[in-house]
């Protein structure tokens, strides 16, 4: 079973690997395949950020963390949603893309450093 905070530390990588992708992508200057390089890797990212994000819910509903609000997770998944395929794609906007993965980075760390704190994380 991976726990709350290991899938909390992948979703931080996956930013990364978004971040790192789009100057590859650029560089390339190529179109990805969308069914053999993008909607895979979107498919299991954007599952495991569903199961994040329940089992985030129900943290906060129980919990009541101080820093951690259900309209931020809502937010997180959805620019996440989008900035995971974005980063597949040479022609997506550069400010806006990197200003979405930092937020994600941010609240994602929020929540990890509480689940660390809680020395819980578990589920």
């Amino acid at each position: 079973m991976v726990t709350l905070i290991e899938k909390t530390e992948r979703l931080l990588s996956v930013c990364e690997e978004c971040l790192n992708r789009l100057p590859a992508m650029r560089k390339e200057d190529r179109e990805p395949d969308f069914f053999t390089e993008v909607k895979p890797y979107a498919d299991i990212n954007h599952r495991l950020l569903d199961e994040w994000t329940e089992e985030i819910r129900l943290l906060i509903r129980n919990e009541r963390p101080k820093y951690i609000h259900p309209h931020q997770i809502e937010s997180l998944n959805e620019s996440m949603k989008q900035f995971i395929v974005q980063s597949f794609y040479p022609k997506t906007g550069k400010k806006r893309f990197i200003l979405s993965i930092n937020s994600a980075t941010y609240t994602l760390k929020t929540v990890l450093d509480e689940l660390r704190s809680k020395g819980g994380g578990q589920g």
